[in-house]
């Protein structure tokens, strides 16, 4: 087996390849960029090289320096996770040439399955069922326009070179392929340094459904049964599961050996994914169709290691040093349900902008056979600009479906995130949302579920009495602490046992007496642990655990649990008789300015100063995050004045435009 290998990745994928070396006594190497000189990655490996400033293009995308870094360190292989260099077919002939191993399939299947025109062409000689559209070179917006119009709307427009949902746009009529396709073309160039486009028919109501494939290099190719990956926003998979809910054991089978065919055309071995999509009307067990193949290894691989009880990074290696599979298909099962939730900096509350800065509070939930934690940052970590947003995936694993998602809503609750936005509350709304439970989703869940965005789940009366029960404890807690504290109020105080809780603007009478919290009439038992300054609450009430994040604001808290944040006050009873009093503060109105939504590049301003715009009409384009933006105008009027320029980096909030 491989003494040492190096890593020529960073984040979570590069901790996970560790993790699995160090479990079979292989060394590994690490490389970073300067931006994560003191990242978790850095820190596990048994070495680490450095390769250059923050920019991917002059760090982890340069293929000499990582080659360098490989021979400089005796690494004999190299594992490049996703992303970066992973699918890049100059890159794996370059380790090849060296000498150097590449943990990852053939340098021929890379260049067959890495561009999209020519995979589905591929594709489709190995009989696998492919999507209508236009497979040739396409030359201009007008040209798109007359091929769009031709396969019939709604149609995707695609980068060729793209993935991880950059580079495409859906449009229902010509309006939106003249708007898009330059910035379809733009994204390709800027994130793979391709600008080829590809329209194809959009498949309504569909599923995305991914074969995971494992082959070795004596000509074994198996299938791992199937992931679902249909709970998307913007094209960026934001839930995956194994089993699929939908997939039949008829269309998986199907499904599996069209995908091993495909394989076997281009001569695959290691780790790779073969994506369709699948029309959710369809009852045949046919309706599916080929995608695109990922030859690397998928962020969302450890669902599939639960349900099959197979190490993927442990295979690739073994792989790549020649070693035959131990396994054949008919030992390939499907024991239990595994459900995956990305944990990203976005703010949902704020249209899933990107959020960047210094992780002041990072405590993910304890781990366990069922719940597992793939992260790449530490409390401190800085998310950067420069890469991807991903602070972790939590993979959760249940008996049955229902049970692994009601354990991802648990740990979803136990995750303290401080300093940046994040999508908690939105992942654990969605594993309490009926239509996802019922399994009954599509690739439009999300646009179809929250069209006016999202403002945290919604909750019925049982919860809200429970959240006032716990505050209530907790106000209890706090003043009997401030009325003892160093005896200077005298003895004999004690803290009131009536108390009038707001959340969200409503009112709730609650009594503390003994063990008994009494809320608006109703008594229950609250059984909980709680010292001033703490943060997560784990509270027993009526018998049921429940795990509360609770953070102190100026007049009161921020409390989040089960997928929602609510602003809180407790008062004494006495006291709460006076709030009405209070005037309250009307923020500014800041409405007729354009202001910049995230940290970003602004690459285009499309009008200037008196200017007359309608609803809807774009007006500049922002860079964050590697995704282009379209700030549009929300209702009509005229431009006064433009504060930006297109190459101008901006914060968050910075005016780019003010309106008459």
């Amino acid at each position: 087996m491989f003494k040492k290998i190096l890593i020529a990745n960073r984040g979570e994928i590069a901790c996970r390849v560790i993790r699995t070396a160090k479990k079979m006594g292989i060394k590994t190497v690490a490389v970073y960029s300067d931006a994560d000189a003191r990242a978790k990655h850095v820190e596990m490996a048994d070495e680490k090289v450095r390769l250059g400033p923050p920019p991917a293009s002059e760090s982890y995308l340069l293929a000499e320096a990582i080659i360098l870094a490989a021979k400089e360190t005796g690494a004999e292989a190299v594992h490049p996770g996703y992303g970066f260099l992973s699918e890049r077919t100059s890159f794996a002939q370059a380790l090849e040439d060296a000498g150097i191993a590449f943990i990852g399939p053939p340098v021929g299947a890379i260049a067959a399955m890495g561009d999209k025109i020519e995979s589905k062409k591929l594709a489709k000689l190995a009989g696998v069922n492919v999507v209508p559209g236009f497979v040739g070179e396409i030359t201009s917006t007008d040209h798109a326009v007359e091929i769009a119009n031709g396969i019939g709307y709604p149609v995707m427009m695609k980068a060729s070179a793209g993935g991880g949902g950059k580079g495409m746009r859906l449009a229902y009529h010509e309006k939106d392929v003249r708007e898009n396709f330059e910035s379809v073309k733009r994204e390709g160039l800027n994130s793979f340094g391709d600008d080829r486009v590809f329209i194809e028919k959009f498949i309504e109501s569909p599923r995305h459904i991914e074969i995971q494939v494992l082959g070795d290099k004596h000509g074994n190719i198996l299938y791992l049964n199937e992931r679902e990956c249909s709970v998307q926003r913007r094209h960026q998979k934001v839930v995956e599961e194994a089993p699929s809910p939908f997939v039949t054991p008829k269309m998986r089978k199907a499904m599996g050996e069209q995908a091993v065919a495909l394989a076997r055309a281009v001569g695959y071995h290691s780790a790779g994914t073969v994506e369709l999509i699948v029309s959710g009307a369809d009852t045949t067990g046919e309706g599916f169709y080929f995608l695109e193949m990922n030859t690397r290894l998928q962020v969302e691989h450890p669902v599939t290691e639960y349900i099959t009880g197979i190490d993927l990074v442990e295979q690739m290696i073994r792989v790549a040093y020649g070693e035959k599979l131990a396994f054949a298909q008919e030992d390939i099962g499907i024991k239990g349900w595994s459900v995956e939730n990305r944990v990203y900096a976005e703010d949902p509350y704020r249209g899933f902008l990107p959020s960047t800065g210094r992780l002041v509070r990072y405590r993910p939930p304890a781990t366990s056979a069922d719940v597992r934690v793939d992260d790449g940052v530490t409390e401190g970590s800085e998310i950067s600009m420069f890469y991807d947003p991903m602070i972790a995936k939590l993979i959760t694993y249940g008996e049955t479906r229902l049970e692994a998602i009601d354990r991802q809503i648990d740990a979803l609750d136990r995750f303290e995130i401080d300093g940046i936005g994040h999508n908690v509350d939105f992942l654990s709304a969605l594993m309490q949302h009926e239509r996802f439970r019922s399994g009954n989703i599509t690739t439009g869940f999300i646009a179809e579920e929250y069209p006016d965005g999202f403002q945290g789940s919604a909750h019925d009366e049982r919860l809200t009495r429970r959240i006032a029960g716990i505050v209530g404890s907790v106000a209890v807690c706090e003043a009997t602490r401030a009325a003892t504290i160093d005896g200077q109020l005298g003895r004999g105080i004690t803290a009131p046992v009536d108390w009038v809780v707001r959340i969200s603007g409503t009112d709730h009478a609650v009594s503390i007496e003994n063990e008994t919290v009494t809320v608006d009439g109703t008594p229950m038992i609250v059984d909980m642990a709680f010292v001033p300054g703490q943060r997560l609450i784990e509270a027993l009430v009526d018998g049921d655990p429940i795990a509360v994040r609770i953070d102190k604001v100026r007049g009161g808290w921020t409390i989040t649990t089960r997928g929602a944040t609510h602003k809180v006050r407790a008062l004494p009873t006495s006291v709460a008789k006076l709030a009405e009093y209070m005037i309250e503060k009307i923020p500014p109105d800041l409405s007729r300015f354009l202001l910049c939504p995230m940290p970003g590049l602004v690459t285009a301003i499309h009008v200037k100063a008196g200017d007359k715009v309608e609803a809807g009409q774009p007006l500049a384009v922002v860079e964050a995050m590697k995704m282009e933006n379209i700030l549009r105008a929300e209702k009509a009027g005229t431009v006064k004045e433009v504060a930006a320029t297109a190459g101008e980096s901006l914060a968050v909030d910075a005016v780019i435009m003010e309106f008459e």
